[in-house]
């Protein structure tokens, strides 16, 4: 075994590949990060987070209808509807939170195996809880037709963040209290009910044209989803709506997907009848009696040329 083929080390640990090669820029920052790590540690210890000014600080943001409008997602997942709260109202709480450093880091990327290997992660400087999660990530997306394979470097990135967001999401809602996350999710739900104030039928109609404008989904499309009624659509309603458009901006779901176009539906009696009239025999036209008297006129044309 040559030394090129040897196993990298790192602080002893043996590692699954090679480290490769390593610039001076990158020697600086690993210094750097490290130097970094420790003294926000110090200082989250010296100067450490108020509980009571961070939870009014959190129900001062949750009544704000910017926050609220996309503090939540909504996918398909298993033929139904996940819904929960966003990596946006993650970000938020962690920053009210304070002192909680969070992040995802691409380790590697292999472009010949077509991955790259990703970690998440959330740390509770002050307390030292800390959630982490190394994952692969294909380069590759799936479509209506298939997974299509990723190659440019823009699509790659966009699809990495993406899968990277959901999971730096779940690290920090894995170091926050339980009870800060599960108020700050009703207070923003309380928000979206109660809209910017203006009244329902407005933000009915709002909703309606920000849908039509953006996605090109119709008013019809919108009724058959939510199974009522323009005129009975209450706040619950609207704010589901505000949460799936928001989804869609952010390409978390595809309006395809979420707004099929309606396929034509054909009964077994219509089936039947096409396939009957596809065996039966082509009839065969019967003589036209118009040809008779053209016939006996020609035989008397004849006669008279004829005689003369």
């Amino acid at each position: 075994m040559t030394t090129a083929n040897l196993p990298a080390r790192a602080n002893g640990l043996a590692l699954p590949h090679g480290a490769g090669r390593v610039g001076q820029g990158t020697e600086i920052e690993k210094s750097r990060a490290a130097s970094e790590v420790y003294y926000r540690v110090i200082v989250a210890h010296e100067v450490p987070r108020v509980e009571e000014a961070a939870r009014d600080a959190m129900r001062t943001a949750c009544a704000n209808p910017r926050l609220a409008a996309k503090a939540f997602y909504s996918v398909p997942k298993g033929g139904e509807r996940a819904t929960g709260p966003s990596v946006h109202l993650a970000r938020e709480l962690a920053r009210i939170w304070g002192n909680i450093d969070y992040g995802v880091h691409e380790l590697r990327r292999d472009d010949d195996y077509g991955q790259s290997e990703m970690q998440a992660f959330a740390w509770d400087l002050q307390t030292n809880a800390r959630s982490a999660s190394i994952f692969i990530q294909p380069h590759r997306m799936d479509t209506k037709r298939g997974p299509k394979i990723l190659t440019e470097v823009q699509a790659i990135y966009e699809s990495n963040a993406n899968a990277g967001a959901r999971r730096v999401r779940e690290a920090i809602f894995a170091v926050l209290p339980a009870d800060f996350v599960d108020e700050a999710q009703e207070l923003c739900h309380a928000t979206l009910a109660k809209g910017d104030g203006s009244p329902l039928e407005e933000r009915r109609t709002k909703a309606i044209g920000a849908f039509e404008k953006t996605f090109g989904v119709t008013e019809q499309q919108l009724v058959d989803r939510i199974g009522r009624a323009v005129s009975r659509w209450d706040a619950e309603d609207v704010a589901a709506l505000q949460v799936l458009y928001r989804s869609l901006q952010s390409r978390e779901v595809l309006v395809e997907v979420e707004f099929p176009k309606a396929e034509t539906t054909v009964t077994a009696e219509e089936i039947a009848a096409r396939s009957q009239a596809a065996r039966k025999p082509a009839e065969t036209p019967g003589p036209d009696p118009r040809d008779e008297d053209r016939t006996a006129e020609y035989v008397q044309a004849m006669a008279e040329d004829g005689a003369s």
